[in-house]
């Protein structure tokens, strides 16, 4: 909506002053409406650099830190991403924008029907939704280039580390409630490289699925 304009650029302003500098997320950024992926009475809020509520005990995450996901991720047009944890759906968005296929796994069924319904909106066709556990991630669809995790755990779940491709990158936020870091591991050939980017604070990961 032309109404955002200018929270628009602003918010590109400061993630460029935070060292967001890839083109093709800023303009992710830039055409993604955020309004459409939070509750109607914090629209006003859509473009300031802060989480907000989406209902479920959940949030959107900071548009600064969706970013700093995403350019960790090395995304190229070819590849096929998973992700854990779709939410309202904005971060999914983002990635497929940047990526030939997200499938997108979700433990909330109403979340992941509403995100799915907006998506479809904004005429976003190369998101496969499902709603199940995310510490099982999603095996036959495996092995994936790319995989991030959007909420909390103590430690990357096993399944999820099976399920990338040697070469790959997945993004989580690790650690007990309060001292979590964003950790970024690659995949080689002789094992896991990990790497701790930054602090962060994310929901925690949930076992199981609800209706």
């Amino acid at each position: 909506m032309s109404s955002f304009l200018p929270q628009k650029a602003k918010l590109l302003m400061t993630l460029r002053a935070q060292a967001i500098m890839q083109a093709d997320i800023l303009s992710a950024i830039e055409t993604v409406p955020r309004e459409l992926f939070i509750p109607e009475n914090l629209h006003a809020h859509a473009y300031e650099n802060a989480s907000l509520p989406i209902g479920y005990k959940q949030t959107i995450s900071q548009p600064y830190i969706v970013a700093v996901m995403t350019q960790s991720l090395e995304l190229k047009k070819t590849h096929r991403v998973l992700e854990i944890g779709t939410g309202s759906g904005y971060q999914a968005a983002i990635l497929a924008r940047l990526s030939r296929r997200v499938y997108t796994l979700e433990r909330l069924r109403p979340l992941m029907v509403s995100a799915e319904k907006r998506l479809k909106t904004l005429q976003i066709s190369n998101i496969t939704y499902r709603h199940g556990d995310g510490a099982k991630g999603w095996p036959e669809a495996a092995p994936f280039d790319r995989i991030i995790i959007t909420c909390r755990v103590t430690e990357i779940p096993t399944a999820l580390l099976d399920q990338l491709k040697e070469g790959g990158i997945l993004i989580a936020p690790v650690g007990p409630s309060g001292k979590e870091e964003l950790v970024r591991v690659k995949r080689e050939a002789e094992g896991f490289e990990k790497k701790s980017l930054m602090p962060v604070r994310f929901v925690p990961m949930l076992a199981g699925t609800q209706a």
